[in-house]
């Protein structure tokens, strides 16, 4: 595979990195392994020292980082800098509590001292984390902060259009005095996956992508019986529901389904209408897509971005041109996008049936799949007709009526009159064809320790 920056809005390749060769691979694994031997000794304290100096770099030149971002892949300047902030606050989360996480706890065993049974959090050794393109920082750090204050090493295999975000956060944990070996980004080539998870040096893989990427990268891992945690592909439900605040609903469903150019995973990609608030509900998101501003992702005026490339741009094209073909009615919204970069005019879909290919299929980028139900109860049976389930929304002025639709959707994530949000401290994960295992807070430090159990049994106990 090539790794290249190529500008989105130029369409300039600015630079190509070379795919590492099989030795480097192999050389990689035993600088990881060897920098692991030193650092699941340090203290908590040293660890968070360095995660705390790395956010006030990040901080210190977050425009600086955040240019990188829409260099490669077409990102907004200020969606830029937010996602730099971000990955700061999650570095800082976890080295506020993340050695409260890893503390040991005891548990209670009858006829035993009631410490003498603990469960004690310990670092595995190396971890593979396979990252995307469309959050090219906060997918990095998600996994690195949680994993490095844990006391484990890490070699990163990122997208190919994103190499220097990539090579940039390597320099930034070494600036921030991360052992040499702790942290290596390496230009895999697809096919080291196998050559990664043979080694037994290496512990476990976490992997954002797409779903055959990650069943791909999850069949290597239970091949050699290593553990993974998978982040996948979504297409999240947005209800709107009879008693809800249109114009507030109107208003997140926009944001919620265009920002990152609507290049994120739990993106408001199927917005669910009960029918008595269809038109309302329409009349204002229409002027509201058709608000968006497209232009270049610098300017600050610019409100939406190019897609991250253009070959996610014929994809896009190609999605959408199957949608029609298969029965959906299709409305061009706003200005018409420069002819210059991978810009995707946004398109609203209606109509779509579930024989629709359209029906079942996410897509990535500034195009809104409209659907119209009778009442709550349709709304439910739809947003569960879906092969994933990672995040949703439900907008709604009843608070008892909102946390029932939201306990009956089957995903990871529901959230009340919101689209789909992140936070440093709000787990995130996905049921479904969307993924297991979960990212942030206690849960994602936990998901890559070895949780022993130690027994301290009396001399002359008896089990």
């Amino acid at each position: 595979m090539a790794y290249a920056t190529t500008n989105p809005y130029t369409g300039e390749v600015v630079k190509s990195f070379p795919t590492a060769k099989d030795d480097e691979v192999k050389a990689a694994i035993g600088l990881a392994d060897d920098a692991f031997k030193g650092w699941k000794n340090t203290s908590y304290e040293e660890r968070a020292a360095v995660l705390l100096k790395a956010a006030e770099i990040l901080r210190k030149r977050h425009t600086e980082y955040a240019k990188i971002l829409t260099l490669e892949m077409g990102k907004l300047i200020a969606e830029a800098e937010a996602e730099v902030e971000l990955s700061a606050k999650i570095l800082e989360y976890y080295a506020k509590n993340g050695a409260a996480q890893l503390q040991p706890r005891s548990i209670p065993v009858e006829g035993l001292p009631a410490d003498a049974a603990k469960l004690v959090y310990q670092p595995l050794g190396v971890l593979y984390i396979v990252e995307p393109w469309n959050f090219p920082y906060y997918q990095i750090v998600r996994i690195s902060a949680p994993q490095l204050m844990a006391g484990n090493t890490l070699l990163l295999k990122h997208a190919s259009n994103v190499p220097q975000a990539a090579a940039t956060f390597e320099k930034l944990f070494i600036e921030a005095g991360l052992p040499k070996g702790a942290f290596i980004n390496l230009y895999a080539a697809h096919n080291h996956s196998e050559l990664i998870l043979s080694d037994p040096r290496v512990r476990g893989v976490a992997l954002t992508g797409s779903e055959p990427a990650g069943a791909a990268v999850a069949s290597t891992a239970a091949k050699y019986l290593k553990k993974s945690t998978l982040e996948l592909g979504g297409s999240d439900a947005f209800i709107v529901l009879d008693d809800a605040d249109i114009d507030k609903a109107a208003k997140w469903a926009v944001f919620g389904r265009h920002w990152n150019a609507g290049q994120v995973c739990v993106s408001s990609k199927r917005i669910i209408l009960v029918d008595s608030i269809y038109d309302e509900f329409m009349e204002k998101y229409r002027a509201g897509v058709a608000a968006l501003k497209a232009g270049d992702p610098l300017d600050p005026s610019t409100t939406l971005a190019p897609l991250s490339s253009f070959e996610a741009l014929e994809l896009l094209k190609k999605q959408v041109s199957m949608a029609v073909a298969g029965g959906a009615k299709a409305t061009v919204a706003g200005q018409p996008v420069p002819e210059k970069g991978a810009f995707y005019q946004p398109t609203i879909l209606e109509d779509i049936a579930p024989k629709n290919p359209a029906y079942y299929t996410e897509m990535f980028g500034p195009v809104s799949q409209i659907y119209r139900v009778a009442d709550e109860a349709a709304a439910v049976k739809m947003a569960n007709d879906s092969p994933f389930g990672l995040g949703g929304s439900v907008f709604t002025k009843d608070p008892v009526r909102a946390q029932r639709v939201a306990k009956q959707i089957d995903t990871g994530m529901m959230y009340i009159n919101h689209p789909t949000g992140v936070r440093a401290d709000i787990p995130f994960g996905g049921v479904k064809n969307s993924g297991y295992g979960h990212e942030l807070i206690d849960l994602g430090i936990h998901e890559f320790v070895n949780i022993k159990v130690i027994v301290d049994m009396p001399i002359d106990g008896d089990f």
